[in-house]
């Protein structure tokens, strides 16, 4: 857990995070940043006259730089809802094609007839289902018992929510045997949307079907023997599965009910929820046809083979440098070799404050 000044602590955001009015929760964050910079202006007092006024005049270009910035993201948006718009066309004729709604013929797209053969396989069978599993962060998500649900999956979407800020995805379900719901949805409410602080994310109750839920399990027990209940002891748990995505983590409405670990660990899950969100709007839905063939792996890899060879070109600078020090005194080998383990396995401490990176 940070001590860093400039962090949002678990009080002070799980406080906000509570309060039923959103102006409430924009004042409680001013408030608090407010009282940053008065923490700061020690650091200007310290300072000479001279200095002083440099850094006065550093404020008012980045007071500039913010002004532009702030039409910067302005525009963005703009220009993001245009293209957005203009996607949509596209979108629509890769649904038809997928789910079989129109065939294409030569280069040719053209609608189906109901004279078709009717055993003919239709579309691209499992064609989402395929697209995420070839992604490592969603890979990791899907369990064999999510395959079959997920072959029914025929359209994922995304668009912004404007009241609060933030996006929400759709995925558009044919019927199936595992759940009622034809739409699952999943909506990211951001504080603000340029420097993104996640408020809270919500998802679809799943109506399963009797059996057939995915995100539990039930474990039978053979009773002991000689106990008066032959009955086998059932028990329900909880497992892992994809479709725990649309039961997000939520932040305890008392924040006295948080800890040191519950609150890093809580800050984990939240983060990685909103990483697999973030991932399916950005990567999937805009390049699935990428992700189902496996081109876009290929190009994820060209990023990893990079950082390899410069892994590759330190170790092998470590290596020379070990073949020149092997007449070195045994302590210093052994120093060396501490500063090495303690490089190398260095943790990366994430802030409890809720502020999630694109």
């Amino acid at each position: 857990m940070s001590n860093d000044k400039d962090t949002f602590n678990v009080a002070d955001l799980t406080s906000a995070l509570n309060e039923d009015n959103r102006a409430d929760l924009v004042n409680a964050l001013k408030s608090k940043i407010q009282s940053l910079a008065g923490q700061h202006s020690d650091i200007l007092e310290s300072l000479s006259p001279n200095v002083r006024k440099r850094v006065e005049v550093l404020r008012e270009i980045q007071g500039q730089h913010d002004e532009l910035e702030a039409k910067f993201f302005e525009e963005r948006a703009a220009l993001e809802a245009k293209y957005q718009k203009l996607y949509q066309p596209l979108y629509t004729k890769r649904y038809e094609i997928v789910n079989g709604a129109t065939e294409v013929e030569e280069g040719a797209v053209k609608e189906t007839t109901p004279d078709g053969e009717e055993d003919q396989e239709k579309g691209v069978p499992a064609f989402w289902l395929t697209a995420m599993k070839n992604n490592e962060v969603l890979a990791e998500e899907i369990s064999e018992r999510d395959e079959g649900a997920l072959k029914y999956l025929k359209d994922i979407k995304w668009s912004r929510i404007e009241n609060p800020k933030g996006f929400k995805l759709e995925f558009f379900f044919d019927t199936n045997p595992y759940f009622i719901n034809s739409v699952l949805t999943k909506t990211y409410h951001m504080i603000d949307e340029d420097e993104p602080i996640l408020e809270k994310a919500i998802g679809t109750e799943i109506q399963w079907h009797p059996g057939k839920c995915l995100t539990q399990k039930i474990l039978k027990k053979k009773p002991k023997k000689g106990s008066k209940n032959a009955k086998p002891i059932t028990k329900t748990e909880n497992c892992e599965s994809f479709f725990n995505f649309f039961n997000p983590p939520q932040v305890p409405e008392d924040d006295e009910d948080i800890d040191e670990d519950a609150a890093e660990e809580l800050q984990n899950q939240m983060e990685q929820d909103y990483d697999i969100g973030s991932t399916i709007r950005d990567k999937i839905i805009p390049h699935a046809v990428s992700w189902f063939t496996g081109e876009a792996i290929q190009g994820d890899e060209f990023g990893d083979l990079e950082d390899d060879e410069d892994d590759e070109d330190i170790e092998e600078d470590d290596d020379e440098e070990e073949e020149e020090d092997e007449d070195d005194d045994d302590d210093e080998d052994d120093e060396e070799e501490s500063k090495t383990k303690k490089k190398s396995s260095a943790p990366k401490v994430r802030n409890f404050d809720f502020t999630i990176h694109d």
